[in-house]
């Protein structure tokens, strides 16, 4: 069943919340909404895109293929927010994968839908180029923390961001499941040092583990961490 775009709440939490209702009615007719499984993967780094996707729900990690074959996870996007609107307005091939972290549905808007928009709306023009330009803010603070806090602060960051943006579950644990290796990835070391690290985390009292769900104890005692207290 196609969901009517003006009715959608979710593209209040993007840029699609400067289109006006004529404008959405056109791209109800030609966006088509995808059904994606847990671990597949949206679109691949290096390929050309036909259009953008919208997070009707669930989770998705953002990651570029390391020059010695590893995975980095750049970010986390969440529902709501937009993948791809990047390449497509700058006519480039992808620059990451996207890969869901759970079940999800997502809306795909074709190309010419979006360019014909950053043509004729000058709001959600200059709203996408907001996006864009938090987009590299967050970039330049990932590298600067990765160059500039040892691991046990990156992880300490890693943990309070996570439950900042995706919330916590009926129990407090934070709503999304990593393996340790996703983890890693993100913080930009070994699996084994961040296993080491939960544990040393969980035997200070700053967190509680249960499988791969984490809760947050002690959020003042990892804050002061990250500040290298």
């Amino acid at each position: 069943m196609r969901e009517e775009c003006e009715k959608c709440v979710i593209r209040d939490l993007n840029s699609l919340n400067s289109v006006s209702a004529a404008e959405l009615q056109a791209i109800a007719k030609k966006k088509s909404t995808i059904h994606v499984q847990k671990g597949e993967v949206v679109f691949s780094e290096g390929t050309s895109l036909r259009g953008v996707y919208c997070l009707r729900n669930g989770k998705c990690k953002l990651t570029k293929l390391a020059p010695n074959g590893k995975e980095q996870i750049v970010r986390f996007i969440r529902k709501g927010e937009l993948v791809g609107h990047r390449s497509v307005i700058s006519n480039s091939v992808a620059h990451l994968t996207v890969t869901a972290l759970e079940d999800m549905d997502v809306c795909f808007i074709p190309k010419h839908e979006i360019i014909e928009l950053f043509k004729n709306n000058s709001e959600f023009s200059m709203e996408i180029t907001k996006s864009l330009a938090e987009d590299l803010d967050e970039a330049n603070s990932s590298i600067a923390n990765m160059a500039q806090k040892n691991v046990r602060e990156r992880l300490a960051e890693s943990l309070l961001f996570f439950e900042r943006i995706f919330g916590v579950d009926n129990d407090g644990f934070i709503s999304v499941t990593l393996t340790r290796e996703e983890i890693a990835n993100a913080i930009g070391t070994a699996t084994e040092s961040t296993i080491r690290l939960l544990s040393e985390f969980k035997k200070e009292g700053y967190i509680t583990l249960s499988g791969k769900k984490i809760k947050l104890e002690n959020k003042v005692k990892l804050q002061h961490l990250t500040e290298g207290y």
